[in-house]
């Protein structure tokens, strides 16, 4: 990409955004003109920032988080995390180098990680519906002290908007419609929300629809990969037969369309300000969601499969919830949340030219229950919590001849017995705050988490087993120290661990991970762990805001996907296909380490400058390969922005960028996917980006933004799918 383009882009907005404007918001965490003022929810009970050791980002504005295509994609354009793209409904987090199971997704306080998240490529977050959020908060470090199992590399903690009550004696009616258009994808995306409030009971309701068509790369490439990531041929189906139709447009990425639906619905009542009950309901659903990475995979010169595609994900969830506060007893403040969650799965897959169609089919139902009551005495609080999760699965699959309809059994992708998987854990998590300098965290928790899982019919797998059983026990606990001064400067450090017990999908998978290589059940893999040391420094002020987080985190008992042999051989026919046999193995104690840094600089009264830039490197060592660069670990990453912001109208130009990921720093076993990247590995990119959003009334709100400017063609780490090229969005906002 040409330097003279870049900066004469910079110099543009420069003009553009002007330096004559009245007014300046700062948003939470690199901006906030108080610490004081920086209040997080993580813990299920509000607490300010300074009080709190663990280094934690809030997304919490409407340009962050409604006005964009969906969570994963709120996520990216924040620059706080790295997000993997296998296709382009969906989007896999990794927080300091630990993604999918390793992380913990919590929904309005109900964990959404369930018995069958896998290790790999998660996409899972897209049924958020990322128009309803109201804030996601992203807790960086080991957190299982709080949260339990899989919360190995942090949490992400999203919270969708609640009812409001009226201010009057009258029922009050509001709401409001949203509408988005991209180019790149063709998006055509709507919301409509309303409001109804009264004294003491309220509803709030969201519906959202959501159009995704082909997603267009950039056309920019670079000399060296010219014809990276182009989409030159793809299959039809004509008549009974598999044809290859050339790509009019080789940057198209056919067969990366999708739609979405999602409905969010909340009852609220409240007899009096002490006491909240909340029902909460949600509903998403897709239709069915190619697969682009392994749609885009060839051989031989002709496409690998015909189709492959995710069948309709639906996620519900029903859960209510109560808040007291300010009680007479022992406990003056409990929370307490009972949860149903109902989720459907499925993958269908055909080779080229292959009449024989696979469908796995995947049904998960989990019943939850979240007990947090706060006791305070003197300057000492103390949280004592309860968590039941119980999950039950069930896995079915067949094969189908598309042109006799004949079928026939195949393997399951889990256990097709009775599986079922529980987490039951109890823990104290206590603050002493000495002064209003000096604050102290620690906590403990006792984990059990018990798997059952039953094989009925083994004729296909041959497995010398028919069961897998497992009960982990686990103690973890976190030891932190913050101080705060007047000046709002904050430093913290905390020592905090990680606990993951292997689930359905470690324990009772069969899957290929990519075309000749199988993966298998170890019924022998035990819990992994990490262990976390940090310190991170905040200093906010009007003018000039800062903040910094350096981590070490020992990975040990890390399952490691590796050569296997199953029933003593080192390769097995699946579907067709001799591959080779892998399975999970804790056969690594890994070490990972980073840096992270943010800034935000007030140039004039209503212009400032941000920033923010994450170092992460990873590594693992076994007994047989030695030192080997860890899965999962991106390469620097990072967003810069010259921001305006007004009562009228506020524009943002910002920077998105990655580094290099060397083919040196794959892990050529694991999941860093390196056949969809160049031969040298991914290269680094950074895309040009502005956007403005304008106050027309009181009521009316719209924001247009012009994202990868220079049209540069590049694809995230691991990804399977380029990211979109030039595109242009609208994105208006009707209140009443």
């Amino acid at each position: 990409m040409c330097r003279k383009k870049m900066i004469s882009s910079i110099l543009m907005l420069v003009s553009v955004l002007g330096i004559n404007a009245q007014q300046l918001n700062y948003t939470v965490k690199t901006n906030s003109a108080l610490l004081d003022d920086v209040v997080v929810y993580s813990s299920r009970f509000a607490e300010k920032f300074k009080r709190v050791a663990q280094t934690i980002d809030v997304l919490k504005t409407r340009e962050q988080l409604n006005y964009q295509p969906n969570t994963a994609d709120a996520l990216i354009n924040s620059g706080k995390l790295f997000v993997q793209k296998s296709q382009q409904g969906g989007g896999s987090p990794v927080i300091r180098g630990f993604e999918a199971s390793r992380i913990l997704m919590v929904v309005d306080g109900v964990r959404m990680n369930n018995a069958i998240y896998r290790a790999g490529h998660l996409q899972n977050i897209i049924t958020i519906d990322n128009m309803v959020l109201d804030r996601m908060e992203i807790l960086y470090g080991p957190s299982s002290t709080l949260f339990g199992s899989d919360a190995l590399g942090g949490v992400i903690s999203l919270s969708t908007k609640d009812p409001i009550l009226s201010t009057t004696h009258k029922t009050q009616f509001s709401g409001a419609t949203t509408l988005r258009y991209s180019s790149a994808m063709q998006e055509n995306r709507g919301n409509i929300q309303l409001n109804i409030g009264g004294q003491k009971w309220a509803s709030f309701t969201s519906v959202s629809y959501g159009s995704f068509g082909d997603l267009v790369q950039g056309s920019n490439r670079s000399a060296a990969y010219p014809n990276f990531g182009k989409r030159n041929i793809y299959v039809e189906r004509v008549g009974n037969i598999d044809m290859i139709i050339p790509n009019s447009n080789p940057n198209k990425q056919i067969g990366s369309a999708y739609k979405q639906v999602d409905i969010t619905q909340k009852f609220l009542y409240q007899g009096s300000e002490k006491v909240q009950h909340i029902l909460n309901l949600q509903f998403s659903n897709t239709n069915d969601i190619p697969r682009y990475d392994r749609l885009s995979e060839i051989s031989g010169g002709v496409p690998v499969f015909s189709e492959w595609y995710y069948g309709p994900q639906v996620r519900n969830m029903a859960a209510y919830h109560l808040n007291v506060k300010e009680q007479s007893g022992f406990f003056k403040d409990i929370k307490i949340t009972t949860s149903f969650q109902d989720i459907e799965e499925s993958r269908m897959a055909r080779r080229f030219q292959n009449s024989s169609k696979d469908f796995r089919w995947e049904r998960i139902k989990v019943f939850g229950l979240n007990i947090d009551a706060k006791h305070y005495f003197g300057k000492h609080e103390l949280h004592i919590g309860a968590e039941s999760y119980s999950n039950y699965v069930k896995s079915t699959a067949e094969r189908t001849n598309i042109l006799t309809g004949a079928k026939s059994r195949i393997t399951t992708r889990y256990s097709d017995g009775p599986t079922s998987m529980a987490t039951h854990a109890i823990f104290a998590q206590h603050t002493f705050k000495i002064s209003d300098r000096l604050t102290i965290n620690d906590g403990l928790r006792f984990n059990l988490v018990q798997l059952n899982a039953q094989f009925v019919d083994t004729s296909v797998t041959r497995f010398p087993f028919t069961k897998v059983k497992q009960s982990n026990q686990s103690i973890t606990g976190n030891l932190g120290i913050v101080y705060a001064t007047k000046n709002n400067l904050r430093a913290a450090w905390v020592f905090s661990t990680g606990f993951r017990s292997p689930n359905v999908d470690d324990l009772a998978k069969v899957f290929d991970s990519r075309t000749g290589l199988v993966v298998v059940p170890n019924t022998n893999i035990k819990p992994e762990y990490t262990y976390n040391i940090e310190f991170n420094l905040n200093k906010y002020s009007n003018s000039f805001s800062y903040g910094a987080a350096v981590f070490y985190t020992a990975f040990e008992n890390a399952l490691v996907l590796d050569k296997y042999l199953f029933n003593g051989q080192d390769s097995i026919f699946y579907s067709g296909v001799k591959s080779a046999v892998f399975a999970l193995q804790n056969k690594a104690r890994a070490r990972i380490y980073g840096l992270s840094l943010n800034a935000s600089v007030k140039l004039v009264e209503s212009l400032s400058f941000e920033g923010v830039i994450n170092f992460t490197k990873g590594q693992f060592r076994d007994a047989v390969n030695g030192i080997t660069p860890l899965d999962h670990v991106p390469p620097t990453y990072g967003r810069v922005s010259l921001k305006r912001q007004g009562p009228k109208w506020n524009a943002d130009f910002w920077v998105l960028f990655n580094g290099w990921k060397r083919l040196a720093e794959y892990n050529l076993n694991g999941e860093d996917n390196l056949q969809y990247a160049t031969p040298d590995g991914m290269p680094a990119w950074y895309t040009l980006n502005l956007r403005s959003s304008f106050q027309l009334k009181k009521q009316i709100q719209l924001q247009v933004a012009l994202e990868n400017i220079l049209d540069t063609n590049y694809r995230h780490f691991a990804s399977g799918i380029s990211a979109s090229g030039r595109n242009l969005s609208l994105s208006l906002r009707l209140a009443y």
